[in-house]
């Protein structure tokens, strides 16, 4: 009677801890298993290989010994040879076990608290599992939690389930949260770690707030409405880029709700935070001028390689388009990933001056003229020395003021400035030990010369070796910042596709590669022959390459 308590008893505490627990009943019949067996061990032998088993129905407890088969034993504790085996059993064979019922055993103290240790434990790493797989794919949801304590700043939410944590950089500044406190979060991470798993909350990350727009604008939940982008000074600003999948449907109004309701809602939920909503635009230009309201933007200059943009306000409006300590605009350029460089009208026509002093100066010394002829050429647009000398005659001759004896003599000045010039880049170069082989490679002017062997690539090879962005520049990622590298011949407005070329160029020259494996031709491409004659167009212009330094050499 005694021993069918003992059995009800087992099963009793098994479906008690489960159900406070919250875990599977299985998982705590078996920890009691391996409770039972680690407790036998103590008392039999920690070698020995001893197994217990708790019936899930009737709770009968069975312990046994085995021992595997086998041909050689290693290990006389956990092993037995064939022959010896047979006695026991005869059916058994290789790799099978004998197994030994143990009787039942009186539990000591220390064996006891063994058991228990091992209970404990197991239950507390099936409520962590629990816990993870509860809270693993709901990363972006919005929980409601009790603060259960702040330590050192951190706040720590009591979710019913779990515990989560809440860092103070994740906090909304000067929100302070005492126990008992009821609080909403962003769940920005769950991690397995080795005292469980961690829940991490935000009430600052830019996902809050579209969480939060979520909840109060049915458009945005249904789908209607999309939000494309979010910048946040986390209790001070904020703009969201929002965008509508119906022309119907005017998304900012609908975000703002009448008389305001739906984003005062959110605004009372971050603590007076202002937000401004932005209509998305998928033109750059358009989306960025949107961004920096309420500040009106005079004109824009875009340079989408580097994913700057320029911006010329009006004189009156230039504390208002960078905002106070610079968040307006730190926010546009969050919001649309563009470095947003701003000045006012006054300050883009002093700019315009200096440049075009600088340029008429270039022009005075380069083609010793005087400063009426430097002011009339730079005035029609002319920057540099090589538009002067390599332009149609016409283009300068039609220049009020100019007559063709006139555009005659610039023209040639230009171009003895410029022999002069690519004469000294090329002496540079060789001075610097740049080889024959890589100043006669077609496609690389003197000034880039000069520049590569600065850099000491002086050869051929060299240059073969070399990667496309070295030549042309780029942008790496590092921690989520757009670093610059700056390219080789990138002052010469070489771009990637170019520097790509030469490199290949290069290499087929040097035998490294094949002209078809350097430039692969696409296969499937015919349309009444003009695509081939521009494909056989471009193979004989490389093979002119090719053939010209062939003669060269």
């Amino acid at each position: 009677m005694a021993h069918s308590a003992n059995k009800l008893e087992l099963l009793q505490i098994a479906d008690a801890v489960a159900r406070e627990k919250m875990i599977d009943r299985m998982i705590v019949i078996e920890a009691m298993e391996e409770a039972i067996q680690k407790a036998a061990r103590s008392k039999y032998g920690a070698e020995y290989d001893i197994r217990a088993e708790i019936h899930p129905k009737t709770g009968d407890l069975k312990m046994a010994r085995y021992r595997e088969v086998v041909e050689d034993i290693e290990d006389h504790s956990t092993q037995i040879l064939l022959e010896d085996a047979k006695y026991k059993d005869e059916a058994v064979e290789v790799g099978g076990f004998v197994i030994e019922p143990l009787p039942p055993m009186e539990y000591g103290r220390v064996a006891a608290q063994t058991a228990k240790q091992v209970i404990v434990q197991k239950v507390r790493e099936a409520e962590r599992d629990q816990q993870f797989d509860e809270y693993k794919d709901r990363v972006g949801e919005i929980l409601n939690g009790t603060v259960k304590r702040v330590e050192y700043g951190n706040v720590v939410v009591d979710l019913g389930r779990g515990e989560a944590v809440m860092r103070r950089d994740q906090q909304i500044p000067r929100e302070m949260f005492r126990q008992g406190d009821r609080i909403r979060a962003l769940v920005l991470d769950v991690r397995r770690e080795a005292r469980g798993p961690q829940i991490f909350l935000s009430r600052a990350a830019p996902a809050f707030m579209s969480a939060l727009f979520m909840q109060e604008v049915p458009e945005i939940y249904d789908g209607i409405i999309e939000i494309r982008a979010v910048a946040r000074d986390p209790g001070s600003r904020a703009k969201i880029g929002v965008i509508s999948n119906d022309s119907s449907i005017d998304p900012v109004g609908a975000c703002v709700g009448m008389r305001g309701s739906r984003v005062q809602a959110v605004v009372g939920e971050l603590q007076g935070e202002k937000i401004d909503i932005i209509p998305w635009s998928d033109d750059e230009a358009t989306f960025i001028v949107n961004a920096l309201q309420p500040a009106e933007v005079a004109k824009v200059v875009l340079d989408e390689e580097a994913e700057r943009i320029e911006v010329v306000v009006p004189d009156d409006q230039l504390s208002l388009a960078i905002g106070r300590r610079g968040q307006n605009v730190r926010l546009a350029s969050q919001l649309t990933g563009w470095d947003i460089d701003i000045m006012t009208e006054a300050d883009e026509s002093e700019r315009r001056q200096k440049e075009f002093e600088v340029q008429t100066a270039m022009f005075i010394e380069a083609l010793d003229v005087d400063e009426m002829i430097a002011n009339l050429l730079v005035s029609e647009g002319f920057s540099s020395l090589d538009e002067v000398a390599y332009v149609p005659f016409e283009e300068i001759a039609s220049i009020d003021g100019f007559d063709e004896e006139t555009a005659t003599e610039l023209q040639a000045r230009a171009l003895d400035h410029l022999e002069a010039q690519n004469a000294a880049h090329l002496e540079a170069a060789r001075a610097a030990g740049m080889q024959e082989d890589l100043i006669e490679f077609d496609g690389l002017t003197p000034p880039m010369l000069e520049a590569l062997s600065k850099d000491g690539v002086l050869t051929l090879q060299d240059f073969a070796e070399l990667a496309d962005w070295e030549l042309a520049g780029g942008y790496t990622v590092v921690n989520g910042q757009r670093t610059k590298d700056d390219g080789i011949l990138e002052p010469f407005d070489v771009g990637e596709d170019e520097a790509q070329t030469l490199i290949m160029t290069a290499r087929v020259v040097l035998g490294m590669m094949t002209a078809e494996e350097a430039f692969p031709v696409e296969e499937g491409i015919e349309d009444d022959g003009e695509e081939e004659a521009e494909e056989g167009s471009a193979l004989t212009d490389a093979e002119a390459v090719f053939a010209d330094f062939d003669k060269k050499n």
